[in-house]
């Protein structure tokens, strides 16, 4: 299989970690998250569900160390050689009596940053490898930050995954209507995401579709069931388009009849918010910039908005598309970057309905923030 980056891009990034592991004073950093693994080393398998790493170190190729029966798919997705792949052995799956981590042991030396705050690295993973005496420091978003700036083959992947994401809310805005049971449209919205535009094909996304109804919009991460879209609801609409793991998440809302004014007023707030946001998302400008161009139009409407309103987004694998790191909300002070990406998600939650529309950005080298969909900033009314 082709490596998605080129061989000085991988280098750049092991380059760029390990000066992250200088600062912070480690001999050695196990990477768990299957996001941060496949970022350094191009590994790409749904292998997740099983104890696997990277290991990083300053004088040697990377280890990828993973199930033996996996060791097969590292060979064909990574960068490095043969002899850097190492697998353990299968009395150590989900068994009681013994820990991967045990093995993982035999090839850890001197001060180790782990990623505690993650997924894909559990409170017994850790128990077990402080037990055998290793000395475990924190070093939870390490190679998250590494990623925050995009190389231009990132970007462009990231664009590919939008015009993805663009044929998806096409097609479920215009299969949404009164009657439709609303698994069929996820279903056909799931052909839209894996067929993909113009040759490029759809990866699964990290996220599925989130497409709640009526008072169900009301809460943000509800996902589908057999029933039907009625007249006189708000679906609201999440997805992302995916291509080589690169995402590009996009929200729409969709209105069987006629809004009240309440959701009209709210979307007009909205989308001057979105404007502010935009232009407010600037380099050299900071993530709260963001948050409080936002909320400065909401509050004109009464509406007080304290969740954060965007974070972000790249490369990644469930349950999660953002990157955990900065966020859009007013207590951050990230400097913006060009080449940084982030879902600008002001959805708002309300009693009895909800309304997203969103956009996936790139902060520009000047200038406001480029959108990486182009599709209308509104809510969909269907008669």
């Amino acid at each position: 299989m082709s490596l998605p980056f080129t061989q000085d891009e991988y280098a750049s990034r092991l380059l760029a970690v390990r000066a992250r592991m200088a600062a912070q004073e480690l001999d050695m950093l196990i990477v768990t998250d299957p996001s941060n693994m496949c970022w350094l080393t191009g590994y790409n398998g749904w292998s997740f569900y099983v104890h696997q790493a990277v290991l990083v170190t300053h004088d040697a190729d990377p280890v990828w160390w993973g199930r033996a029966q996996d060791v097969a798919g590292a060979s064909r997705t990574v960068w490095m050689a043969q002899s850097q792949l190492v697998g353990y052995a299968e009395h150590y799956i989900q068994t009681p009596f013994h820990h991967p981590m045990e093995d993982l042991a035999r090839y850890v030396k001197g001060r180790v940053g782990v990623e505690m705050d993650n997924y894909y690295y559990s409170a017994k993973a850790h128990s077990v490898l402080s037990d055998l005496g290793i000395r475990l420091d924190d070093a939870t978003g390490l190679v998250n930050w590494c990623r925050a700036i995009k190389s231009e083959t990132e970007i462009g992947y990231m664009r590919k995954a939008a015009r993805i994401s663009e044929a998806v809310v096409d097609g479920m805005i215009d299969r949404i209507a009164p009657g439709v049971p609303k698994n069929e449209v996820v279903a056909d919205a799931y052909r839209d995401a894996i067929r993909g535009v113009d040759g490029d094909w759809g990866d699964y996304p990290a996220i599925v579709p989130l497409v709640p109804s009526g008072a169900d919009a009301a809460a943000p991460h509800l996902t589908w069931d057999g029933r039907t879209f009625q007249r006189g609801e708000a679906t609201t609409i999440e997805i992302a388009g995916c291509y080589r793991r690169y995402h590009a998440p996009l929200c729409r809302s969709v209105f069987l009849g006629t809004p009240p004014d309440e959701m009209k007023r709210a979307q007009d707030a909205v989308l001057e918010g979105l404007d502010a946001g935009l232009n407010a998302a600037r380099a050299g400008n900071k993530t709260r910039d963001v948050a409080q161009a936002l909320n400065s139009a909401l509050s004109k409407i009464g509406i007080e908005r304290t969740a954060r309103c965007g974070y972000p987004i790249g490369l990644s694998y469930p349950p999660d598309w953002g990157e955990r790191t900065m966020s859009f909300r007013a207590e951050d002070d990230t400097v913006l970057q060009p080449n940084m990406t982030f879902h600008f998600m002001p959805g708002l939650w309300m009693d009895g309905w909800g309304l997203a529309i969103t956009e996936s950005i790139r902060i520009s080298e000047d200038g406001p923030a480029e959108c990486l969909c182009d599709r209308p900033r509104q809510m969909f009314v269907k008669a």
